[in-house]
């Protein structure tokens, strides 16, 4: 999803897994790569759980050294340089 109205605009990718009775919620913001992970009742609304990895997300970026604000992709395309 992009990040229109996300605070400071930053453009966040979410991935919803389901297995079961519980879904897996991934938030990656795309600027740096930082990626979050939380699980919750398959029969929470969608934008609940976003909203929750959203604030995940958003807590640890701001916890984030100022070095570590852009990863460094490698090439290939494989993994990040950290």
């Amino acid at each position: 999803m992009s990040g229109g109205g996300r605070p400071g605009g930053r453009e966040v990718i979410f991935e919803f897994t389901t297995i079961g009775e519980s879904t897996r919620v991934a938030a990656i913001d795309v600027a740096t790569g930082e990626e979050v992970v939380i699980s919750g009742p398959a029969g929470a609304s969608r934008g609940d759980l976003e909203r929750v990895a959203l604030r995940k997300l958003l807590r640890r970026l701001v916890s984030l050294p100022q070095g570590a604000q852009k990863k460094t992709p490698r090439r290939g395309g494989r993994g990040v340089i950290v």
